[in-house]
């Protein structure tokens, strides 16, 4: 609930994005008043999406512009407000071949599984064959997962739970080692603030 007075603070201050909420809300209020239950709903379900799309881009806001000596890829930022089980997501790339990935979808499918893997260790440990590892980011338990590529190269891919959203951090071409420095200059507490 605090977040949501949050966004809706922030809609305010944003001016267009409250605009269309204002009008969503206000659409959900006549049609329910007027018994069109399936309208109201769809009014209230856009009205949720603009929240989305708020907060995503208050994240982005918050996501590092250079990665090491990666500049980030300005046109290949995306927030989009999903309809359906899946949340909103939210992306950036790294370097010229786009050599590191953050993603964070909200409401993931994955976040349950991910979940199971990391608190039980009876579990972990079945599902390590040499190439996942549980590890720490900032505080946040995650998963390491190491892909030898076809190239030669080796790649690593950190994901870690925040609430129902997950946080799914790629390099290609790196170490365990150095993967896990980049992750931990994310500012893993200041989103988490934002999402859950």
């Amino acid at each position: 609930m605090k977040n949501l007075i949050i966004a809706v603070l922030i809609m305010i201050a944003t001016g267009t994005n409250a605009q269309n909420f204002t009008a969503d809300i206000n659409s959900a209020k006549s049609s329910y008043s007027a018994g069109k239950l399936e309208d109201a709903h769809f009014s209230l379900l856009q009205a949720m999406q603009e929240v989305d799309l708020i907060i995503g881009n208050e994240v982005m806001k918050q996501l590092p512009v250079k990665i090491d000596a990666y500049a980030s890829n300005a046109g290949d930022d995306n927030v989009t407000a999903n309809v359906g089980f899946v949340g909103t997501t939210i992306h950036r790339s790294y370097g010229p071949e786009k050599n590191i990935d953050l993603s964070i979808i909200g409401n993931s499918p994955l976040i349950t599984t991910l979940n199971a893997f990391l608190s039980t260790p009876l579990l972990g440990g079945m599902m390590s064959n040499g190439n996942n590892k549980i590890i720490k980011v900032q505080g946040y338990k995650g998963q390491l997962t190491k892909d030898a590529a076809a190239n030669g190269q080796t790649n690593y891919t950190i994901q870690v739970p925040v609430g129902s959203s997950l946080i799914t951090f790629t390099a290609k071409n790196t170490t365990d080692s150095q993967i896990l420095t980049w992750a931990n200059t994310l500012p893993l507490p200041q989103i988490a603030k934002l999402i859950q």
